[in-house]
């Protein structure tokens, strides 16, 4: 897991969102990366026609401690030349253009997420859903490919999981949740309503809540304890993107699971054998 890279990427996700003073300084950073990461907060506000005090506000927005890290994953990224532009299909293009299009985007995608990932909520959420007496996971839509995944794998494992695309029925599975319960709210763009709603619910529940999300402040992130984040680019235009945006969600899923197993893997082991065995019992012949 990186924690030096990824400030492109999140420069690039929250540039429009930000105050003008900081806007001009993203926009700055962004256009001239490798004489950014060279100046002083002093020295970019000049550049940027603001303030150092604009700097210092910009990375407090992005959610970075200081300058100084926005500078290292800036450099980060520069090093590795990992933010590239995700690229759509086009009318009548050759299959081959179009197998190497989306799987570049995946990688990007990965890479990315893997990038603005924080380890210290991955262990948050870890320890929550180590310690949860049930996990509740929502997501409408294309999220909800990842929530049913999320819930059939952490079945498997001995946990008491389950899986909601209908609000309603979402809503009166956490009416009956507490303190000892976590719920996992997934929305790529975080601005899903009802994911939000539920999340909230579930906070006046006193349940542990787990948003996976894309960087940035929103409506989801406001009603989660802890915050995963996934790949922050932009979508394509043909939604090739929200094959990248569930695919990142899966990906994460998967990190969860393995880090969790990590943490109780004798136990792990036993209980991914015994589904094993249950399956293979139901394909035997009478």
């Amino acid at each position: 897991m990186s924690h030096v890279k990824g400030g492109l990427v999140i420069l690039k996700e929250m540039v429009n969102s930000l105050p003008p003073s900081e806007k001009k300084i993203a926009t700055y950073i962004l256009n001239n990366p490798e004489e950014s990461i060279l100046l002083t907060a002093l020295m970019l506000g000049e550049k940027s026609q603001t303030s150092s005090a604009a700097v210092i506000r910009l990375c407090k927005s992005l959610g970075f401690n200081g300058f100084q890290e926005l500078k290292i994953r800036v450099a980060g990224d520069l090093q590795a030349g990992s933010v590239k532009g995700y690229r759509d299909i086009e009318q009548n293009e050759d299959f081959k253009n179009i197998i190497d299009k989306m799987t570049s985007n995946t990688i990007q995608t990965l890479k990315e997420t893997v990038d603005i990932m924080s380890e210290e909520n991955l262990r948050k959420a870890v320890t929550a859903l180590s310690k949860a007496k049930s996990i509740v996971f929502i997501g409408f839509g294309a999220s909800f490919i990842a929530a049913k995944d999320a819930e059939q794998k952490f079945i498997r494992i001995n946990k008491n999981a389950q899986s909601f695309s209908d609000v309603h029925m979402a809503a009166t599975a956490i009416a009956n949740k507490g303190p000892e319960d976590v719920v996992v709210g997934i929305s790529f763009s975080g601005s899903t309503k009802e994911v939000g709603k539920l999340l909230d619910l579930a906070q006046q529940k006193s349940s542990t809540t787990i948003s996976i999300t894309k960087y940035g402040n929103s409506l989801v992130s406001k009603f989660s304890d802890i915050i995963l984040h996934t790949s922050a680019a932009k979508e394509a235009t043909f939604r090739s993107g929200a094959t990248s945006s569930r695919i990142a969600q899966l990906h994460l899923i998967d990190i969860l699971l393995m880090c969790l197993a990590s943490e109780d893997y004798e136990e792990t082991i036993q209980h991914l054998d015994e589904t094993r065995e249950a399956v293979s019992f139901l394909r035997e012949d009478d």
